[in-house]
């Protein structure tokens, strides 16, 4: 089985998974986060892992990616899914797309709807949903090509086609969890069971009103570059 690290941000409530085989030693970091650039390399440094791929569930509207510093002193590949315009990519993941880890693998699932270019990683037994699925909860929709339509069927017809016992880590929580499971969330989750209707699910997202990101236009300036290089000054 593949290890999980998980790591935080608090002040945009982000989650940073490091994602490795603990044979090969071969590892994944998901949305890292350019204030903790120091901490992730401590950790991929302690843990004696080969960072093979840094991959970014789309172009973030809340906080600025580590990804390009963390690609030029790890030259790890850096991986984004279709339909995300960033510089510096190494690959553009499409649907099917796989990422090894070892004896491992992980999919590419395009999941839009949150933004244009929402993509999911899936296997074993895990999927990293990104902003699509959150903890009770789902991605806004009114940012950056966002649609309640296209999130309504990504999540539908693609997440919660997927083994109820799926474990799910999302990109975000703002309440202090961690994960939740795809039988759960189709159970659970007030804004998109398995049960509920398009239109409801487009009146309660149209509803939702919610302010634009505190540092949304820095961070979208920053995240289309791959975030700013490790020779700047990262960190508090």
């Amino acid at each position: 089985m593949l290890e999980i690290r998980i790591l935080f941000d608090r002040s945009s409530c982000t989650f940073t998974y490091l994602v490795y085989d603990p044979l090969s030693k071969d590892a994944l970091i998901i949305d890292p986060v350019i204030d903790h650039h120091d901490r992730d390399l401590t950790v991929i440094k302690e843990l004696h892992l080969n960072l093979k791929y840094i991959f970014d569930t789309h172009i973030h509207a809340d906080h600025i990616t580590g990804a390009r510093a963390l690609k030029e002193v790890t030259r790890a590949r850096y991986i984004v899914g279709k339909q995300n315009k960033v510089e510096g990519l190494d690959e553009v993941l499409e649907e099917g797309s796989v990422v090894a880890l070892g004896a491992h693998f992980l999919t590419a699932l395009f999941t839009p709807g949150h933004t244009d270019g929402c993509t999911c990683l899936y296997g074993n037994k895990m999927v990293f949903t990104g902003d699509t699925l959150l903890y009770r909860g789902c991605g806004r929709t009114d940012l950056q090509n966002g649609n309640a339509e296209t999130l309504y069927k990504s999540i539908q017809d693609k997440l919660y086609t997927l083994p109820d016992d799926t474990k799910v880590y999302p990109g975000h929580n703002y309440n202090g969890f961690s994960w939740t499971t795809i039988g759960e969330e189709k159970r659970l989750n007030p804004r998109i069971t398995s049960s509920q209707t398009l239109e409801a699910f487009k009146k309660i997202m149209a509803k939702l009103d919610l302010a634009p990101p505190k540092m949304m236009d820095q961070a979208l300036h920053s995240n289309k570059r791959g975030g700013p290089s490790v020779r700047k000054k990262v960190g508090p």
